[in-house]
């Protein structure tokens, strides 16, 4: 055979959240989109703010259209690199550079880019993640030339186990990745927890004598409930990466408009950032869409309706708990993580399917005997699909 076999593998096998969210398109076009309560997909349901439309309209009707849909330099256009380093600045007090700014295609291209970038194939290099992680995270690694390794949280907080973390570092761990708040688990790692684990690496990188990479997956910063705050990584470790993506702050998932932003204090910051360019240029990343690099730009202050959000959490954790599930209480992004009513999780899915429910079994996010729930969907959807979790609950209560 004249293909290969490992992209062959991922493309002949969806991750199971698309496999699911290709289910719930078939299924509604079989019994109606109303009765067909899909859970599956992280799509934001939320608008994005005005200012992203009139951005828009304003760039095409004001600005030359050659230049606007031409290509920017291949790591973004130096005034919108500049406008970003400015606010990241501003917002967290690291004197960022715009040559240390890198635009991508959303935070799929930041983190390949990011893993590429430090991972060096055929020396054995490791990349850990904090269990629940996205499990794209493995297909990520595994491509750069890296090996996953998963470290599994604490029970109940899902917070880091420090313990277990330190326990997972060698000779041959490159980075680990932070994912938070979490997909899939909606937590957000406390201040306390990012500082013990800044410690560990700080120790272990002196232990080793080289440099462990800290990648900071931030798609989900600005969506925090309450007066929950998301500690910004660079502030507590040096050798910080961060991957940023617009899909959730400014609800553009499809538009594929992110960057990576590389910590001025990191060791040899210009030689990892050069490496992040020639990760770019190997994977055929030229330039980030060259409109939407601009419509960030002008919309850098913008926010969506985090409190839709909020209401939908409430209302489901709320009445999910009532019913008996035992549920994670997510303090930021729009997963609640539901302990399955059986062990197999794949089982329960199936069985929440016949209710026309559809959540994601997380085996696959390496923490087995729980589902995603991805409430980033419309109010009355949530609300409608109440009876049927509650039907499912009693439904495992008789037996």
């Amino acid at each position: 055979m004249g293909y290969n076999q490992k992209m062959f593998a991922l493309g002949n096998k969806r991750s199971i959240i698309r496999e699911i969210f290709e289910y719930s398109k078939q299924r509604a076009a079989e019994i109606g989109a109303d009765k067909v309560f899909d859970f599956s997909l992280g799509n934001p349901s939320v608008p994005a703010p005005t200012e992203v439309n009139d951005a828009i309209r304003h760039l095409l009707d004001t600005q030359n259209s050659v230049l606007l849909h031409g290509y920017t330099s291949a790591q973004g256009d130096a005034n919108v690199r500049r406008a970003i380093a400015e606010r990241i600045t501003r917002d967290f007090g690291v004197e960022m550079s715009p040559d240390l700014l890198y635009m991508t295609c959303g935070a799929a291209a930041s983190l390949s880019i990011s893993l590429k970038a430090v991972i060096e194939e055929g020396q054995g290099d490791e990349c850990v993640v904090f269990a629940p992680f996205f499990t794209e995270y493995r297909v990520f690694i595994e491509n750069a030339g890296g090996k996953i390794v998963i470290s599994q949280p604490t029970e109940k907080t899902f917070q880091v186990d420090i313990a277990d973390f330190e326990s997972k570092i060698n000779e041959h761990t490159k980075a680990v990745i932070v994912n938070s708040p979490n997909n899939p688990s909606g937590v957000v790692y406390s201040e306390e927890t990012i500082r013990a684990l800044c410690a560990v690496l700080e120790r272990k990188s002196k232990e080793y004598g080289k440099v462990i990479y800290l990648i900071a997956d931030e798609p989900y910063r600005e969506l925090v409930y309450a007066d929950v705050s998301v500690p910004y990584l660079m502030n507590y470790y040096p050798n910080t990466l961060v991957c940023y993506s617009y899909s959730k702050s400014l609800s553009l998932p499809g538009e594929r408009i992110g960057y990576i932003a590389v910590c001025p204090q990191m060791e040899d910051a210009k030689s990892i950032y050069l490496a992040v360019c020639g990760a770019g240029r190997s994977l055929g990343y030229v330039c980030a869409p060259s409109l939407f690099q601009q419509v960030i730009a002008n919309c850098l202050e913008a926010k969506v309706n985090v409190e839709a959000y909020k209401k939908n959490r409430d209302l489901l954790y709320n009445s999910l708990t009532a019913y008996g599930y035992e549920c994670v209480k997510p303090d930021g992004a729009f997963y609640l993580f539901v302990r399955a009513l059986e062990k197999d999780a794949y089982r329960f899915y199936e069985a929440a399917k016949k209710h026309e429910l559809l959540v994601v079994p997380c085996d696959d996010f390496g923490v087995s005997g729980y589902v995603r729930i991805a409430y980033c969907t419309d109010y009355a959807r949530v609300k409608n699909a109440l009876p049927a979790f509650a039907a499912l609950a009693e439904e495992y209560q008789q037996k």
